[in-house]
């Protein structure tokens, strides 16, 4: 992958984000968690979601798009995700970096990241970037007041 460039989000960005997100998070969990969290998870609700995250929000550019993104909160690598066109390039890859760097250099010592467990894609592209499964993290969610229990595992930077 050549040419991808990581800058900060801005609000400009949020709705690029909100897409990718949308599309992402329903390609790799929407078979693996509870349906009622499926259907909250609308377009929509990432879009508010995606503007209020601005300021945890790093992008990678290519060729003068937004082509993915990873926030990062505390110690954790807490999303990433990348558009379609632009799987299998490299961009997780920069991205993934890029969060640990992050999350390093706010001098935590062990970057950390959920991962639902069907979504194997994404658990094999963790396992070769040098991450390890620590376990089972029942990862409780509320939408609307309601609170969903997403079956996740807990991975770590191995080393």
């Amino acid at each position: 992958m050549v040419g991808a460039v990581v800058r900060a989000a801005t609000p400009g960005d949020a709705d690029t984000i909100a897409e990718i997100w949308h599309t992402g998070w329903h390609d790799g969990h929407a078979a693996h968690v509870p349906d009622g969290l499926t259907r909250a998870r609308t377009r929509e609700a990432f879009g508010v979601r995606a503007r209020a995250r601005v300021p945890q929000t790093t992008v990678a550019v290519v060729g003068g798009e937004v082509a993915g993104f990873v926030m990062v909160v505390g110690d954790e690598v807490e999303q990433l995700f990348v558009a379609p066109e632009h799987r299998g390039t490299g961009v997780a890859d920069v991205l993934l970096a890029e969060g640990e760097r992050q999350v390093t250099a706010a001098g935590h010592p062990e970057p950390w990241l959920a991962v639902v467990e069907g979504n194997v894609r994404a658990r094999r592209f963790y396992e070769r970037c040098g991450w390890r499964d620590a376990g089972p993290l029942p990862y409780e969610v509320t939408v609307d007041g309601e609170t969903f229990v997403s079956p996740c595992r807990r991975y770590v930077r191995a080393g």
